[in-house]
C-alpha cells in the first residue's frame, strides 16, 4: 500500500499541471459544498441569536372574541401566579402628540405594566421602568426611548423632565436603551415612543377599549414555551367554552422551528448542487486516468512481465485516482477556510461569523474518497486486465 502511494505521488509529480487541472473539479466541488453550507449555517445562527435577543421565550396571546367574558388586569395577575409563567403583561398602543417646550412631534404611545419590561427583554439607559404602584394609581409617568430623548428633549439624561402627551403632563422616569436588541427597540428605532401605565392610557384615551385583547407572556426559568402554551390554551378554552377560534397563541419557538426547517432544506439543496460538481470532477478524474492507463501501457506490460500481479496494478492506479481526489479535497478545504475568513471580515459589521461545519467537512472528505474509489475503479481495472504480451507490443 505504501509503495502504491509512493508511485502515485511520483506519477502526479511528473505531470503537475495535468494533475492540478484534474483536481480542479474536485476543488471547486469541495469549495462549493463547504462554503455554501457554512454561509447558510452562519447566517441562520446569526438570525437565531437576534431572535433570542428579541425575546424568543415570549408568547403572544390575541383575543378575537371574548364571548362576553372580557379579560382584565386581575385575570392576568391571577394567571401570572402559575408556576409555568414568568411574566405576563398587556400592551395597547395608540398614536399621540408630544410636546416639550416649543418642540412638538408625533409619538407612539404604549400602555402596559411592569411585566412588559422582562417579557420584551428591555434594557434601561437611565432611570427605571414602570412600577406596580404606577399602574394601581394611574400615575402620569412615562418611560421614553433614546430617539425621543435626543430628538425631542435634546439630551439623554432627561429623567425628571416633564413632557406633554395629548395635553396631559407626564414625568419622565426612565429612558430605554436604544440598541438593547429587544423587539420593542427594533420596532421603535428612529421613532418617538413612550410607555405609560396601562390604566393611565385607558383613562386618557377614548379610542382604546377597556377589554384586554392582546397580552404577552414569558416562561418561567424552569419551564418551556410549550408548557406555557399548553397552560394558556387550557385557560382560554375553559374561559371561552372550548371555542378555539376565539383566541390565538403565537409561540416564537414556531418561528425558530420554521427557520430551522428552511435552513435544513436549503443546506440540502446547496449540498446537492455541490455534490453534482464533485461528480463532474469525478468524471474528469476517470477520463484522465483512462488517458494515463493508455500512456503507460508498456510500463504495465513490463511490471507484469517481472511479476506484478493483477492486484498490484489495480491498487496502483486506484491509489492514483484516490490521491488526486484527496489532494484536491485538501486544497478545497483550505480555500474554503480562506473564503469564510474573508466573508467573516466583510460581514463583521453585521455581527455575522462564518465557521466551518465539521460535519460538512467529514462529508466532503468521505465523498471525495468515494469518488476517487468509484471513478478510479474502471481505469484501474482496465489496466489490471491487460495481458503482458499485448501491453509490451503496444506502440501507441
Amino acid at each position: 500500500m505504501i509503495q502504491s502511494l509512493r508511485l502515485a505521488l511520483k506519477s502526479l509529480a511528473g505531470n503537475r499541471m495535468r494533475a492540478f487541472l484534474t483536481m480542479l473539479g474536485i476543488i471547486i466541488g469541495v469549495v462549493a459544498l463547504v462554503v455554501l453550507v457554512s454561509l447558510v449555517n452562519g447566517a441562520t445562527s446569526s438570525v437565531t441569536d437576534v431572535m433570542s435577543g428579541l425575546g424568543s421565550d415570549m408568547l403572544e396571546v390575541y383575543i378575537y372574541e371574548d364571548e362576553g367574558d372580557s379579560i382584565t388586569l386581575t385575570d392576568l395577575e391571577e394567571w401570572g401566579e402559575e408556576p409555568e409563567i414568568g411574566d405576563i403583561s398587556p400592551c395597547i398602543n395608540t398614536m399621540g402628540t408630544v410636546k416639550y417646550g416649543s418642540e412638538s412631534d408625533s409619538l407612539t404611545l404604549y400602555g402596559t405594566t411592569p411585566g412588559y419590561y422582562e417579557v420584551e427583554n428591555m434594557s434601561m439607559a437611565l432611570g427605571r421602568f414602570l412600577k406596580t404602584t404606577d399602574v394601581d394609581n394611574s400615575n402620569y409617568v412615562c418611560v421614553i426611548n433614546e430617539d425621543m430623548a435626543e430628538n425631542l428633549i435634546g439630551y439623554l439624561d432627561c429623567v425628571g423632565e416633564e413632557i406633554s402627551i395629548d395635553g396631559m403632563k407626564f414625568t419622565v422616569v426612565g429612558v430605554l436603551e436604544g440598541d438593547s436588541g429587544s423587539l420593542a427597540s427594533l420596532f421603535t428605532s428612529g421613532l418617538n415612543a413612550a410607555y405609560i401605565p396601562y390604566t393611565t392610557l385607558l383613562r386618557m384615551s377614548s379610542t382604546v377599549g377597556t377589554d384586554i385583547t392582546e397580552f404577552y407572556v414569558s416562561a418561567a426559568p424552569e419551564h418551556t414555551n410549550a408548557e406555557v402554551e399548553t397552560l394558556l390554551t387550557n385557560i382560554m378554552m375553559e374561559r371561552f367554552d372550548d371555542n378555539e377560534d376565539a383566541f390565538y397563541i403565537y409561540n416564537q419557538d414556531e418561528m425558530e422551528e420554521s427557520l430551522s426547517t428552511v435552513t435544513t432544506i436549503l443546506s440540502g439543496l446547496l449540498g446537492g448542487i455541490a455534490a453534482i460538481s464533485l461528480l463532474v470532477g469525478g468524471i474528469g478524474i476517470m477520463n484522465i486516468m483512462l488517458v494515463t492507463v493508455t500512456e503507460r501501457t508498456r510500463e504495465i506490460g513490463i511490471r507484469k512481465a517481472i511479476g506484478a500481479t493483477r492486484g498490484n496494478i489495480l491498487r496502483q492506479f486506484l491509489m492514483e485516482a484516490i490521491v488526486i481526489c484527496m489532494i484536491g479535497c485538501a486544497i478545497g478545504i483550505f480555500l474554503s477556510w480562506v473564503i469564510l475568513q474573508l466573508a467573516t471580515i466583510v460581514a463583521g459589521s453585521l455581527g455575522v461569523a462564518f465557521t466551518m461545519n465539521w460535519r460538512i467537512l467529514l462529508i466532503a472528505i468521505a465523498f471525495c474518497f468515494v469518488i476517487g474509489l468509484v471513478f478510479g475503479l474502471y481505469p484501474a481495472n482496465r489496466a489490471a486486465k491487460m495481458k503482458p504480451i499485448d501491453a509490451l507490443h503496444y506502440n501507441g
